[in-house]
């Protein structure tokens, strides 16, 4: 289960991008974007993001909510 990025609260700050110990997330329009082939789900992107914008989530979840 990657990190995942509620588009609508994401700031383009990059705090996640420099967070990141793996370089598992980039920006993309001036949006963050997480492979999650890379991501190791250690949460330190959702701990750095100050707009709440980062959360965990299956694919499966993704698309109920989505």
């Amino acid at each position: 289960m990657a990190a995942f990025i509620l588009e609508k609260l994401c700031r383009g700050c990059k705090r996640c991008v420099n967070a990141c110990p793996v370089q598992a997330i980039t920006m993309v329009s001036h949006l963050a974007v997480v492979d999650p082939e890379i991501c190791t789900e250690c949460e330190t992107c959702m701990e750095s993001c100050m707009h709440g914008s980062i959360t965990f989530a299956t694919p499966e979840e993704r698309k109920s909510n989505g």
